[in-house]
């Protein structure tokens, strides 16, 4: 796993509570690591976290 990737991963586990994490968290983590939002969307499926309250589609 690339250090990137890494990074990502544990903003997320580190902002998603009960296994989901809001739409704006997990844009704002995308911006964080100027990766696209899909590149978040696809490390949530791998750890089984859903997305929640998606404003745009984009997950």
């Amino acid at each position: 796993m690339d250090e990137q990737k890494e990074k990502i991963l544990q903003s997320i586990k580190a902002t998603a509570k009960e296994g989901k994490l809001s739409c704006t968290a997990a844009r704002k983590i995308a911006s964080d690591n100027d990766v696209p939002p899909k590149v978040v969307g696809d490390i949530c499926d791998e750890l089984k976290i859903k997305i929640k309250a998606c404003e745009l589609g984009c997950f």
